[in-house]
């Protein structure tokens, strides 16, 4: 008999000792699994070598380069990337078996993310799906260098499934202030070394839009007062994005 595909799961980390270890109890089953870590101050290598003894600790590139990294540490057929704070429900488990099971047939798959947030799953405000290409065939997939918001590109054909990844993504309103400052912050110097500006209506009109996008349109409001808050967040995130690219090219 042919032997059944492999599975890697690969997973990138950097002091997530809270959240790691549910991420890779719902993985325990993958043929592999292989962490990257960036140096973590706390318990996360400790915890990441509870279920495998891939563990490699290196400096932090970037997002896309030290996914690829981890890729590149993989010898499975297949590859699941996620990230420290993802869970993988027992629904996407068994579509994963099945799609193992017979070798396919796409190269690649996307699947639909539940963010949580202060508790509670988040429906709107588009929100949901929140649609992730995670599963592929080992070399034909692989992270396009960005700043922030990297995402995998994949030499086939991509299909989706439906069984969910569960994103507890904020711990609190501190925690998202602070991965906007960061984030907007790479995403303004990756806009200026492109040629793109900011001009001063954009400090009011596109955090507007992202909040009206959120709210009114993708109908936050339904998720009562988390609606609102994260509509406002997001909103605020792209006002100080649009004025670090402002400040970079006309302060």
């Amino acid at each position: 008999m042919t032997p059944r595909p492999r599975l890697s799961v690969v997973v990138v980390t950097r002091d997530e000792e809270e959240r790691l270890r549910a991420c890779l109890e719902s993985v325990a089953w993958a043929d592999e699994i292989v962490v990257v870590d960036a140096e973590s101050e706390d318990k996360t290598v400790t915890i990441a070598r509870e279920f495998t003894d891939r563990v490699v600790v290196r400096p932090w590139p970037g997002y896309a380069a030290q996914k690829n990294a981890a890729l590149d540490l993989a010898t499975g057929d297949w590859a699941l990337s996620l990230d420290a704070d993802e869970v993988v429900s027992p629904e996407l488990r068994s579509e994963i078996a099945g799609v193992l099971a017979s070798d396919g047939p796409a190269d690649g798959y996307a699947v639909p993310r539940r963010n949580i947030f202060w508790g509670r799953w988040v429906r709107h405000g588009g929100l949901y799906p929140d649609w992730q290409v995670r599963l592929f065939r080992r070399g034909r997939g692989r992270f396009v260098p960005r700043a922030v918001h990297e995402s995998v590109s994949v030499d086939g054909r991509v299909e989706r499934l439906v069984g969910h990844l569960e994103h507890r993504s904020y711990r609190d309103v501190s925690d998202f202030l602070a991965r906007a400052d960061r984030y907007s912050t790479l995403a303004a110097d990756e806009a200026v070394a492109q040629g793109r500006g900011a001009r001063v209506g954009d400090l009011l009109l596109r955090p507007l839009g992202r909040f009206l996008a959120m709210y009114v349109v993708g109908r936050g409001f339904l998720d009562g007062w988390r609606g609102f808050l994260l509509a406002t967040l997001y909103a605020y995130y792209v006002l100080i994005r649009a004025a670090k690219i402002w400040e970079r090219t006309k302060g």
